[in-house]
């Protein structure tokens, strides 16, 4: 485990920081920039928790919080460097348990029969804020898959934890009693 003995380094005054492998890149690279967005996800997580949530939910987000560092850390490092680290990944049993999580809330909250619009709950409404930052996290990483190589299950991941994500918060809400706000057309 790293330990940081010293919070702040004066290394980024100049709007450069450093990869896991140690490289100097702008702080708007591509890298930073998915990293980056990865860790405000895991952010955004942390605050659904703290608004609390069922207990369901309460066991399955720390693992994913841990999961999603992990993907950070991953992301952190160009392909080239992860051979002299041991570094956790994202694998595909990562993205299969999301797979089983969706089906078990899709089970108790039913089919979407309607477009939803963020909201109801306060901790269904800070997993769909969670869920439109997974989604720009996906986007960035995907970005980045174009000029360089990433981690192979890194967009599987997170294509699907912004799924579990919105269906976490339609269980929210199901398990608060709060009805899901609907989208009318129009209106």
């Amino acid at each position: 485990m790293p330990r940081l003995t010293k919070i702040y380094t004066k290394k980024g005054d100049a709007g450069q920081t450093s990869l896991g492998g140690g490289q100097r890149v702008s702080k708007d690279h591509l890298r930073v920039a998915a990293y980056g967005t990865v860790d405000e996800l895991n952010s955004q997580l942390g605050v659904a928790l703290a608004v609390g949530l069922c207990e369901r939910l309460d066991t399955v987000l720390p693992e994913i919080q841990n999961e999603l560092f992990d993907l950070g850390s991953d992301l952190a490092f160009v392909e080239e460097d992860k051979h002299a680290y041991q570094l956790p990944e994202i694998e595909p049993r990562h993205v299969e348990r999301l797979e089983q999580l969706i089906d078990e809330m899709t089970a108790v909250v039913g089919p979407l029969e309607n477009f939803i619009l963020p909201g109801g709950s306060l901790g269904a409404a800070q997993l769909h804020v969670a869920r439109t930052v997974c989604r720009r996290a996906e986007r960035d990483v995907t970005t980045l898959a174009l000029e360089e190589k990433v981690g192979a299950n890194a967009l599987a991941y997170l294509n699907r934890l912004s799924d579990a994500l919105f269906v976490m918060a339609r269980f929210e809400n199901h398990m608060q009693g709060v009805p899901e706000p609907l989208w009318r057309p129009g209106a």
